[in-house]
């Protein structure tokens, strides 16, 4: 198992929303206690709400997973606008949690430009019929 895919699976381990101690999810992960203090400090740095200290155990709080989304360039471009505001708005959480938000999304888009093209318009989800 990679790196990357334990990460996941730590993850996938906590949706459950109970206490899981390191010493757990080592023996469970088959790797050491410390690997999963370290696993466990890197996801949190990745922005994931995970909450909890060495010796008493982790859990993970007000995670919420979305299904994959198929979006139009338009969409994506309205949801680049609407994150942009949200950004600039004065309520430092909304604003903190919107310039989160719009770096893992951005972070996922591919490098092509968000703007709809010329010949993108008219183009929505009934494929030119909307």
């Amino acid at each position: 198992m990679t790196r990357d895919e334990r990460l996941q699976q730590i993850i996938a381990i906590l949706r459950d929303g109970k206490m899981h101690r390191a010493s757990d999810l080592a023996e469970r992960l088959g790797v050491s206690v410390r690997t999963i203090w370290r696993d466990m400090a890197e996801i949190s740095a990745y922005g994931v709400p995970v909450e909890g200290e060495r010796g008493v155990g982790y859990i993970l709080r007000r995670a919420v997973g979305l299904p994959p989304l198929v979006l139009t360039r338009e969409e994506l471009a309205a949801l680049d606008h609407l994150l942009d505001l949200a950004e600039a708005m004065e309520d430092p959480r909304l604003a903190g949690g919107a310039a989160s938000l719009a770096a893992k999304i951005r972070a996922a888009l591919p490098s092509a430009p968000l703007e709809p093209s010329a010949e993108d318009a008219g183009e929505g989800l009934a494929g030119g019929r909307g």
